[in-house]
């Protein structure tokens, strides 16, 4: 692939369109009209973890992402902690997606259950995942084009009839409580920035593809950054769009889940609500294509460092010689989403809620490490101001983890199922990698060869 497809790919899975209407709004109970400041700083510290990804993914652009880097850099027990980290977030984030489709799809197939309604959408992504990754693209490409539809359809809505100005929404941010509006303290602002990250989420996800992108070295460090600015303008805009033209605040923030079907419905009529209820679906579908053909990659990537037993690594390696596809990965990677969906949502989304924070730190620190070791000076791009990115993201993501630590509804559990999964992973990694000597990364093109 060149740019392009590895760029359509990658915002795929950043999804913008299921951001928005999936998982802006909890951002938006949170932090009401303070959800366009949580957002954008949300979005200054992924950049700074963008500027860090694409000198890192640049130095070492494998299909194994953030565990072949880490593992390189900081040495192989920090590597496979991430590795078991972001494996477990990327299969529940297909599997939280893939549960928000039942609400979307009920129009036209009425009362179906969530979790049938998630397996039947896995099932069929993962077939389209064991395709050509140029078909993925293509694939892809179409859905995303659907997806900025409709969130073109949702900012023309809210700015035709805009009920209220921008401005006292950034200088004096309002929330729901007990079914009035109150000031938004710092407080629901620090934990809605938690959510944001996770809105932001994917764009990093291009380093999956480097192995199959020409001039990597130089291209995935591009798509990394244009991924980011992509995402935030097209969840931004909607966001405000939808909070300045919306007649009753307190409505609004009071209609759930649903929060921005309800405005479509209110502004548009119930056929338009109909409309972006499929583009919706399709958004979710095209998604976790993304999901499916990244996690694959990562699977043939364990593979290929003899992560597991012999045998299912010797099958995670098999590629299909008709599509050029990590098949049976591709295969695994769809039966383990498949069996997330019947794992209660909330449960889902506690687990996720700080994971993302552990990946993006372990990330800063190897940026660091490698310019002072020189082990990332062959890197193709470097990102400006260093190491300056690195440590205000660091700093970013420890005010997450603060604003975690004093929720104790969710914020508090996701970091203890954070805590749970690292050690997990260390224990994997002690008692079964460590006794059978040391744990290897291996060269991208030679399994036999390692770096």
């Amino acid at each position: 692939m060149k740019l392009f497809g590895a760029l359509l790919i990658t915002l795929s899975s950043l999804t913008p369109a299921s951001s928005v209407f999936i998982i802006v709004p909890g951002i938006v109970r949170q932090a009401g009209t303070g959800a366009l400041l949580s957002f954008t700083a949300a979005a200054l510290v992924s950049l700074l973890i963008a500027y860090v990804y694409a000198e890192l993914c640049s130095a070492f652009p494998l299909t194994g992402g953030e565990y072949a880097i880490v593992g390189r850099v900081l040495g192989p027990f920090p590597g496979f902690i991430v590795l078991g980290v972001n494996l477990l977030v990327l299969l529940l984030n297909m599997s939280v997606v893939a549960l928000g489709i039942g609400p979307y799809l009920a129009p036209v197939i009425g009362d179906f259950p969530a979790s049938w309604a998630a397996l039947i959408s896995v099932v069929f992504t993962t077939l389209c995942g064991v395709l050509n990754i140029r078909t993925n693209a293509l694939i892809t490409g179409a859905f995303l084009a659907l997806e900025v539809l409709a969130l073109v359809i949702l900012t023309v809505l809210g700015m035709a009839h805009p009920a209220r100005p921008l401005a006292p929404m950034l200088t004096h941010p309002v929330v729901l409580a007990g079914g009035h509006l109150v000031p938004a303290g710092l407080a629901a602002l620090g934990l809605a920035g938690s959510a944001s990250i996770f809105a932001n989420y994917g764009f990093g996800n291009a380093i999956f593809l480097g192995e199959e992108t020409h001039d990597a070295a130089r291209q995935i460090a591009r798509t990394v950054l244009l991924a980011l600015v992509i995402g935030f303008i097209t969840q931004i805009i909607p966001l405000a769009a939808v909070l300045t033209g919306a007649r009753d605040l307190p409505a609004l923030f009071g209609s759930g889940d649903a929060m921005f079907g309800y405005f479509v419905a209110d502004r548009g009529g119930r056929l338009l609500s109909l409309v972006i209820s499929l583009s919706i679906a399709l958004a979710i579908i095209n998604c976790n294509i993304a999901f499916v053909v990244l996690v694959a990659r990562l699977l043939f990537s364990t593979g290929r460092d003899n992560v597991w037993p012999a045998p299912v690594n010797r099958a995670l390696l098999k590629i299909s010689p008709r599509f050029g596809s990590p098949w049976v990965a591709t295969l695994t990677c769809g039966f383990l989403a498949a069996s997330l969906c019947f794992v209660p949502l909330d449960a889902l989304v506690v687990l996720t809620g700080t994971t993302i924070v552990v990946v993006y730190g372990a990330l800063c620190v190897a940026a660091i490490v490698g310019r002072r070791s020189g082990r990332t000076a062959h890197a193709r791009y470097k990102m400006p101001l260093h190491p300056w990115p690195s440590v205000l993201g660091l700093a970013g993501l420890a005010y997450v983890i603060y604003a975690n630590a004093l929720d104790p509804e969710i914020g508090q559990p996701s970091l203890k199922a954070t805590v749970v999964v690292i050690a997990v992973s260390a224990l994997y990694y002690r008692l079964v990698l460590r006794r059978r000597g040391a744990w290897v990364l291996h060269q991208p093109m030679d399994p036999a060869g390692p770096i």
